[in-house]
Order: structure tokens, then sequence, then C-alpha cells
């Protein structure tokens, strides 16, 4: 197997060390790196992957929607969620997918097997990338209900328009006012990671059975996660989405669906 990363900046990734964990466990030789490149180079060095034999690649920031121009072929998650995330190479010509969306299910289910999303009233917090795709996921799984706050309206506006779905925007003003009667609180946004402004938001309304996932993992114990544990509210890390979206990429390239196992969770908090 030859794969990688691509992104800008790329070496904070901890793509290397997950795939080549799976690797190592499932005797694959080859190579995982990661592969710095800028905007405005995207195009040749997607074209230096394909000379190089690349069986395919991961993408993140900033490049999740500017490679859609450059791929193929497309399946209907990537085109419903508007971004794509894993890309495999087939003859020359690159397939895109896009795995987020199965990361953040697969986490609660996998870290609160007892939640049921059908009929469920979600509060969802930013409309950024990682925000697509958790709406998708979610109006997939057959939720009753999603409200969408965003500290830019217009975005969340915007963002809410490509999606078929019960979904309601909201003002981030009014966020702490509609805790009382949802059954899980996504953070999205940025707010609370490592060298970013907190997330501002009183829990004091929140519903005490309530499920609070925040998608930030560094740190992986969030403010936000600390108040609602405090609470006595279930929680959901955000390190369980990384590990999970990367499995059907893996099986992408190799066939192989990998597991997620408590020592590759150790590794890649290091």
């Amino acid at each position: 197997m030859k794969a990688g990363v691509t992104g800008h900046p790329i070496a904070h990734s901890k793509s290397p060390i997950i795939h080549q964990y799976w690797m190592k466990a499932h005797n694959i030789k080859g190579s995982y790196k990661a592969i710095d490149i800028a905007p405005e180079n995207l195009k040749d060095g997607i074209k230096h992957l394909i000379s190089e034999n690349y069986d395919g690649f991961n993408i993140t920031i900033p490049h999740k929607q500017n490679i859609m121009g450059l791929c193929d072929e497309i399946d209907e998650t990537a085109q419903l969620i508007g971004a794509v995330n894993t890309v495999r190479i087939y003859n020359g010509k690159l397939f895109g997918t896009n795995t987020d969306a199965f990361g953040f299910i697969q986490n609660i289910k996998t870290s609160q097997s007892s939640f049921d999303f059908k009929n469920k009233k979600i509060l969802v917090l930013g409309a950024g990338g990682a925000a697509r795709a958790i709406l998708y996921g979610l109006l997939q799984e057959g939720v009753a209900e999603i409200i969408l706050t965003n500290r830019t309206i217009e975005t969340a506006k915007e963002l809410a328009k490509n999606f078929q779905g019960n979904i309601t925007v909201t003002p981030w003003e009014k966020r702490a006012d509609l805790l009382g009667d949802i059954d899980l609180l996504v953070n999205t946004t940025s707010l609370g990671m490592q060298g970013k402004p907190p997330l501002d938001i009183d829990l004091g309304k929140l519903n005490p059975n309530a499920l609070v996932n925040d998608i930030v993992y560094a740190p992986l114990m969030t403010d936000l996660l600390n108040h609602a544990q405090m609470r006595g509210n279930p929680i959901i890390t955000g390190i369980g989405m990384l590990l999970h979206q990367a499995r059907p990429a893996f099986a992408a390239w190799t066939g192989i669906m990998p597991d997620v196992t408590a020592e590759l969770e150790a590794m890649v908090l290091k």
C-alpha cells in the first residue's frame, strides 16, 4: 500500500500513526506519509501522487472542497456533504468519498451504544466543514430535529439549505436557552481547542440525560466535556471520530476494515 494524507499544514496530522498501526497489524507492506501541499500547488501535487503510483490519500484542511474539482468520480455521500476527505486512485483516476459522517456516528454508537438516534432532538454548534458531515450523518440516522447555531448566522442558514430535513437555524446568542429538551449537544467548532478561545456556553438548562459530544480532541477533555461530566451528563470525546473515520479509508485502499483498539487510541493521544 502506498498512501498518505495531504493538507497545509500537515505535520500535526495523526493519520500516519493510525494507518501505519493498521498496516503493521495486518502485515501490509508499504508506506503512509504526511504530504504538505499548498493550495496553489494542489493540482500539480495530486498529479505527482498519481505518477508515484499512490493507491490513494486522505484530504484535510484546506483541500476538502477544492479536491472535488480534481476527482473523476465522487460518490453520493461526498456530494451531499459537499466535501471529499478520502481518495482512491485506480488506473490514474481519482475516486472521492467522505468518511467523516461515518466516523462521527460510529463514535457515538461505540461510546454510547444504548443511544437511539430515531426521533431525537439535536443541537449542533458551528457551521463549518465538520458540521456538514455531522448534519448528513444525523439525518441519515433518522433524527427528528436538528437545531443549528453558529456565530455567523448567515453561514448556518446557507449550510441548512444544503440538506433536506428538519433543521432550524437559531442565533448564537440563544444557544444556552435551547438546552432544556435536547437529547444530544454537539460542538463542531474549534472553540475549546488548544490555542483557540474557549467555548462559552452555560449548561445550567441542559437536559440532565442529554449526551454531550465535543469533536475537539486536543485537549481530549475540553471545558465543555468537563462541565457536562460534573453535571452528570454522559459525554463523548472527539478522538473516536478521528479513529473511526479512518477505517473506511483504509478499507478503500486495502479491502480490510480495521478495528479501533485501546492501544491505537493511546498511541494517537500521546
